[in-house]
């Protein structure tokens, strides 16, 4: 289980592709490295991966087809920077809200307004995942636990603002027109709205 409270932005410095399968490593801070084990769960922009490998302050994952197929950990290079969060443990505090680190669609980002302590963007999805997003609502982006503003249901758009504190500590202070983002919808949401759907239908 993750919160969405990313804990920071880290290198890719190892990236290794074979048949069927991505391995890379991420360069985490010394701080953040503390108490790591193989088989771990680790959220990488979003995705929960386990942890493969530990070489010091480089920690290594292994990405099968499908879950590079489905989000957008497979146009990752070398020297690309990603979001982390580590699990939640027992007791600790939910700062944002439960995420799993599965990945249910990816969103483009199809406008950015920058002002002097603001940084708004617009994403695009399929507008059939419109029916979970709802303005004031929570969304998981690249790991990030975020706030719905202005969803555009028949467009497939929804908007997020930004405070300067979420760009410095995430990938999103250098996001630009284009670029993708993976997207958890909140799995509350969505049952609620599967369940009433399928009152209504019956």
């Amino acid at each position: 289980m993750f919160t969405g409270i990313i804990k920071g932005k880290f290198p890719i410095v190892v990236l290794e592709d074979k048949p069927g399968l991505r391995s890379f490593e991420v360069e985490l801070s010394p701080e953040l490295v503390e108490g790591i084990k193989s088989g771990m769960s680790i959220a990488v922009d979003g995705v929960c991966l386990t942890v493969v490998r530990i070489n010091g302050d480089q920690i290594g994952f292994d990405v099968m087809k499908e879950t590079l197929r489905v989000t957008t950990l497979g146009d990752l290079k070398l020297g690309d920077f990603v979001n982390i969060e580590r699990s939640a443990k027992m007791g600790d505090e939910i700062g944002g809200h439960v995420m799993s680190g599965h990945v249910s669609t990816v969103a483009e980002i199809i406008y950015v307004h920058e002002s002097e302590n603001n940084k708004v963007m617009t994403f695009k999805v399929e507008p059939i995942w419109m029916r979970y997003i709802f303005s004031k609502g929570f969304i998981g982006l690249d790991g990030a636990s975020l706030t719905v503003v202005d969803a555009k249901k028949n467009d497939g758009t929804f908007q997020v603002w930004f405070i300067p504190e979420t760009l410095c500590l995430t990938k999103f202070g250098e996001k630009k027109i284009s670029d993708k983002v993976n997207v958890e919808i909140d799995s509350m949401t969505q049952t609620i709205v599967e369940t009433v759907k399928g009152v209504m239908e019956s």
